[in-house]
């Protein structure tokens, strides 16, 4: 109970410091959305050209793009803070963390949780209920079942890839753009049909890396359609192993990075 009353102060006080700033917020509440809404107005242009892309529709297209931008805007104001480790491991400010009688990793995120990305969160929510009035799935108890699951799923996923590449900050600081390419870069990889992607792009990031989990594969199972691919009809169902696959790995990331952390300057 003392620990979640910390959190929860810690919670409290970054709510109220960004709504002392009311107008600031909800600037920044709009514009955060930006990234979201480019996303799916980058789908619908593209389809403007071809009535099918790697075999799916817009509409099918439209629902992979709204399982993976819901989890991936949730994943973001949730665990997205976790990206400036690197600037609290050059400024020190990770060392004030460490000195306090909680785990590291929680205090990091509630520092400053970006309630002003909630918007986005809202919206890839929206797109995903529109793709399912798009498309005439044939609801099953297993599919009501995947509809909830998966945007849980992919966010857990995304969280977990936004902890292993902020944690490459213990050993190299400027280690930005490495860990964005496979954050936002997932996010934009997990938006299209993966039958789009050459063979060696494909194995490598959708199979070996575990994003063509996050929405392509839940799509296939939501539509009821066969793996161009050739992966069984079960793979649809597959997220929430991945998600904890990569949690998993998160975990054991964090933690040798954080025991190999010794202080500023090290």
């Amino acid at each position: 109970m003392g620990e979640l009353r910390a959190y929860a102060a810690l919670f409290g006080a970054q709510t109220r410091s960004v709504l002392s700033y009311r107008t600031s917020f909800v600037v920044e509440l709009v514009g955060n959305m930006g990234a979201t809404v480019f996303d799916v107005i980058t789908v619908i242009v593209l389809f403007r050209a071809t009535p099918q892309v790697g075999g799916f529709t817009l509409a099918q297209a439209v629902l992979m793009v709204g399982l993976s931008s819901a989890g991936f805007a949730l994943a973001d104001m949730l665990v997205g803070n976790v990206d400036r480790l690197k600037t609290y491991v050059r400024t020190g400010a990770l060392d004030a963390v460490l000195v306090r009688p909680l785990p590291a990793l929680p205090q990091l995120l509630l520092m400053d949780l970006p309630l002003r990305k909630a918007l986005r969160v809202v919206f890839g929510f929206t797109v995903l209920g529109g793709a399912v009035v798009m498309n005439h799935i044939d609801w099953t108890p297993a599919r009501v079942v995947l509809i909830v699951v998966t945007p849980l799923a992919a966010a857990a996923f995304f969280g977990s890839i936004f902890v292993i590449s902020a944690t490459l900050a213990f050993w190299w600081v400027d280690s930005g753009e490495i860990g964005s390419a496979f954050t936002y870069g997932g996010r934009d990889f997990t938006s299209y049909p993966i039958t789009v992607y050459g063979a060696g792009f494909r194995s490598l990031f959708a199979y070996a890396m575990g994003f063509g989990f996050v929405a392509y594969q839940p799509a296939l199972a939501l539509l009821g359609r066969a793996d161009p691919l050739g992966l069984p009809a079960v793979a649809g169902y597959l997220s929430p192993l991945v998600a904890l696959a990569a949690a998993a790995v998160a975990a054991v990331v964090w933690r040798i990075g954080i025991r190999h952390y010794r202080s500023t300057g090290s």
